[in-house]
């Protein structure tokens, strides 16, 4: 058994060599496909990463006026609790927003002259569950008379979760069109083959061999474009990216997508392999199946 699959797999590997050209061709389609699809996983993972981020920080501000009491601030703070949307909360005093002041504006030592404590609201940051339920919280924060101000970047969490969206779906869209291409590909290329060895297809037919002992080494290079190709450019997007992380670690600052960890990668390079390796199946078993009449 272990003789005729490493046999099968011999006569795949001499095939692929004889007709290089054929095989380049393969293995630049599926490149191609992997490195783009790899491409579009790793986006949307961070643009999912990206949205869990500015989903996890206070989103809705609430300004009070002065004077309010944390008595006041509690039964507030109880009324966001009560709808269930609330992730966090989190209260800052007027000596706390004097120091968030003093940090954001150290480098312009004219802005803080005359600032003080007493000048700077207190205020309240709330973060939702989900981004769906903000608008509720700035509703119900702007009703109460002891908040002055709300402040809601409605149109950014917005525009973020529109793109987000966009995104995947492009990025799916895309992914499918590659893969039909792989497969188209891989049917192209091994019913050339089939083409080309039909002499040594009819001699084993006459010397007896079994449907798929003759079938069999067709999948085994379909199986072998696809793997190749996949390996290929899983190394090429890990290379890219690690190449590109200190420029786009500087870009996305305090954000956690990069450095990307190599466990990411690695799960990209098994599920890559797999898929590659089911399309070159796919591929060639539809191929002997319309090519290959045995």
């Amino acid at each position: 058994m272990l003789d005729t699959a490493k046999r099968q797999l011999n006569t795949a590997s001499l095939r692929i060599t004889r007709n290089p050209y054929q095989a380049i061709e393969a293995i630049l389609v599926f490149v191609l496909a992997f490195f783009i699809g790899g491409l579009f996983v790793l986006i949307t993972a961070g643009s999912s990463i990206l949205l869990n981020y500015f989903e996890s920080k206070p989103q809705v501000t609430a300004f009070f006026r002065d004077n309010t009491s944390a008595e006041e601030i509690e039964e507030i703070k109880k009324t966001l609790a009560s709808t269930g949307y609330v992730a966090t909360t989190r209260y800052i005093s007027k000596e706390e927003a004097l120091e968030i002041y003093r940090e954001q504006n150290k480098k312009e030592p004219i802005l803080l002259e005359f600032v003080t404590a007493n000048i700077l609201p207190a205020s309240l940051e709330v973060s939702a569950t989900e981004v769906k339920h903000l608008p509720v919280l700035a509703d119900i924060l702007s009703k109460e008379t002891r908040v002055e101000d709300v402040i809601f970047q409605k149109d950014i969490i917005d525009t973020l979760t529109r793109w987000t969206t966009i995104i995947r779906n492009v990025g799916l869209g895309i992914v499918l069109f590659l893969i039909l291409t792989s497969l188209f590909t891989t049917l192209i290329v091994i019913g050339l083959n089939i083409a080309l060895h039909k002499d040594e297809i009819e001699i084993m037919r006459l010397v007896g061999a079994t449907p798929w002992f003759i079938r069999v080494p067709f999948i085994l290079e379909g199986i072998i474009y696809g793997t190749f190709s996949a390996l290929i450019s899983t190394i090429a997007i890990w290379v890219g990216v690690e190449y590109l992380s200190p420029i786009l670690s500087s870009l996305f600052q305090g954000i956690p997508i990069f450095p990307v960890p190599p466990s990411t990668f690695i799960l990209l390079l098994i599920g890559e392999v797999l898929l590659g390796a089911i399309i070159g199946t796919v591929g060639s078993l539809i191929a002997t199946w319309r090519y290959l009449k045995v």
